[in-house]
C-alpha cells in the first residue's frame, strides 16, 4: 500500500488539554486548526502549514508562486480554540532562495463570520506580529507579540510570496462555560 488518506475533521480531548494546561499550539491541526484559505498555493499545498513536526522537505510546506505585480500573500487558519496568543514560531526551514522577505500575523475573534467576510480587504485584523524580517532556512522564535484579547483565526501574511515550511500560534486556551457555547461548538471556541 503506497498510501493511505482518512477524511474528516479533527475532535481534540478537551478534558486532557484543559487538565494539561498552559500554553498550546492553537492552530496545530492535532488541536482542531483549520487551514480555510490562502491567496495561492502553487508549489505547496496550506495545510502543510500546520502539520505536526518538523517539515521533512521543501514540498512538506506552503509555497506560493513568485509575484510579478504589486500585492502579497496570506493564508487564514481557524484556531482549534479560541485563545490568547502568547508566542509565534515561524519556519523556513529548507527555504533557502525562496523564502519570504518577511510575514506579519494577524487574529480577530471571528465565531460564526462567514469565509468571504475573512477574506474581504475592509474586514478588520488586530496586528499580533508586525511586518518582521525573515532569514532562510530558520525557525524564527517570537517570544513577545502584541496581546489581542480572545482570537479564534488568525491571518499569516508574507511578503511579497515564498515559502514557509511551519507555523506555530502559541497561546493558552479561553475557556467558557459550556452554557455560553453556541450550538456545535466545543470548549474554547467561542470567544
Amino acid at each position: 500500500m503506497a498510501r493511505l488518506r482518512v477524511h474528516g475533521e479533527v475532535k481534540p480531548d478537551w478534558d486532557r488539554l484543559k487538565q494539561i494546561g498552559g500554553e498550546i499550539d492553537l492552530a496545530a491541526v492535532e488541536n482542531g486548526g483549520l487551514v480555510l484559505s490562502c491567496s495561492d498555493m502553487f508549489f505547496g499545498h496550506r495545510h502543510n502549514l500546520i502539520m505536526p513536526g518538523r517539515a521533512t522537505n521543501m514540498s512538506d510546506g506552503w509555497e506560493t508562486k513568485r509575484r510579478r505585480g504589486p500585492g502579497y500573500d496570506w493564508t487564514i487558519i481557524k484556531l482549534g480554540a479560541a485563545g490568547h496568543i502568547k508566542r509565534l514560531e515561524i519556519d523556513t526551514s529548507y527555504f533557502k532562495g525562496n523564502y519570504p522577505e518577511s510575514c506579519s500575523l494577524e487574529a480577530s475573534s471571528a465565531v460564526g463570520v462567514p469565509l468571504e467576510t475573512l477574506q474581504d480587504p475592509e474586514f478588520v485584523w488586530k496586528p499580533v506580529l508586525a511586518r518582521t524580517k525573515l532569514q532562510p532556512h530558520t525557525r524564527h522564535l517570537f517570544d513577545e507579540v502584541m496581546d489581542v484579547g480572545t482570537a479564534s483565526h488568525v491571518r499569516f501574511n508574507i511578503f511579497p510570496d515564498g515559502g514557509v515550511s511551519r507555523l506555530r500560534v502559541l497561546g493558552e486556551i479561553d475557556w467558557k462555560p459550556i452554557s455560553l457555547l453556541l450550538p456545535g461548538e466545543g470548549p474554547g471556541m467561542r470567544a
